[in-house]
């Protein structure tokens, strides 16, 4: 075991030969000692300063009101950029108003009253019935029943409960036969306001009227309808070789046409509509509708899309568009609810 130096030697190796320290010194030189050698970085040193910086910061009038400056000019420059783009591109749910979008909500004005009043009822019973006009046989009706229908109905009923008039006038009562007549006709026109108002689809639901839309929506645009009207695409410009056979012939359609691109998107917007409706009114906090209107968009913004690059802008994309009021934020871009 090596000697021990005494005090005053190790003193001179620390602080050099010159270097010697009299009574009272020696605690301040340990400390002095001690203080050098510490390890000034802890572990606790720097989350510390952050998180007393952050305090500083809630703390400070100043920083906040920068906070709220910046925070205010976000929410402007976003309010900014939606007003833009509406006005550019157009609302990307419900797009222009027509006439044919404003009938949806009324299934096509079939709200308005079938009932006859009692005197027009008194003359048809007098005369002979005149057939319908086209705005009745349009008219569309609840429980599947066109007008047609109901009107051959009415009248077939109206012959079954006619009283039967005696063969012979010597023995008749004509007060009698006027009276049951009268109380005939009085039946009939109760009966038939009662029938009309059950037909009517002012007092069906939503998923009645919305069934009845997608009818309208076939009947419309349907290519069974609009190919006699509505000019076929442009051709391409690919060039046909000479010699390669020539293109088949389509298989005839079957029925109505409820497949092509204009139905879908017609029928997607008649239950984007409703859904629209929904949420603006009483179910403005439905999530689940929420997302399905979002479905709905997207996917009508995907038929669109195909139609447009399919059709080049011709006729049949022309009247879609017109027609249901479509604009370019309802196909163009990104679509975010």
């Amino acid at each position: 075991m090596p000697a021990r130096l005494p005090l005053g030697s190790r003193s001179v190796l620390t602080h050099g030969p010159s270097y010697l320290p009299v009574q009272g010194e020696l605690p301040q030189a340990i400390a002095s000692l001690s203080k050098r050698f510490q390890n000034p970085f802890t572990a606790s040193s720097i989350p510390s300063a952050i998180r007393q910086d952050q305090k500083r910061k809630h703390r400070d009038p100043y920083a906040l009101a920068q906070v709220r400056q910046r925070k205010a000019a976000n929410l402007a420059k976003q309010e900014d950029l939606k007003k833009q783009r509406a006005a550019s591109l157009g609302d990307p749910i419900r797009g222009i108003t027509t006439e044919f979008i404003r009938s949806l909500d009324n299934a096509g004005d079939s709200a308005q009253s079938t009932e006859k009043t009692p005197s027009a009822t008194a003359d048809s019973s007098k005369e002979p019935s005149e057939p319908p006009s086209n705005a009745e046989q349009e008219l569309h009706l609840n429980h599947y029943l066109s007008s047609s229908e109901l009107s051959k109905s009415v009248q077939y009923s109206r012959d079954l409960t006619e009283p039967l008039s005696l063969g012979n006038p010597s023995t008749a009562d004509p007060q009698k036969e006027e009276e049951e007549s009268r109380r005939h006709r009085i039946f009939h026109e109760n009966a038939e306001a009662a029938v009309s108002r059950i037909v009517t689809l002012a007092n069906g639901n939503s998923k009645d009227r919305t069934r009845v839309n997608v009818q309208r929506c076939i009947h419309t645009f349907g290519r069974h309808q609009t190919d006699g009207i509505l000019a076929p695409k442009a051709p391409s410009n690919v060039r046909r070789d000479a010699s390669a056979p020539a293109p088949a012939d389509k298989t005839p359609r079957a029925g109505p046409d409820t497949g092509s691109p204009e139905v879908q998107i017609a029928i997607l917007t008649t239950k984007i509509r409703v859904l629209a409706n929904h949420l603006d009114g009483p179910g403005r906090q439905d999530k689940m509708n929420k997302r399905n209107l979002r479905l709905l968009v997207h996917k009508r913004q995907k038929h669109l899309t195909y139609l447009r690059r399919k059709e080049r802008g011709g006729e049949r994309w022309q009247n879609l568009v017109e027609t249901l009021g479509l604009t370019d934020g309802t196909w163009k871009g990104e679509i975010s609810l």
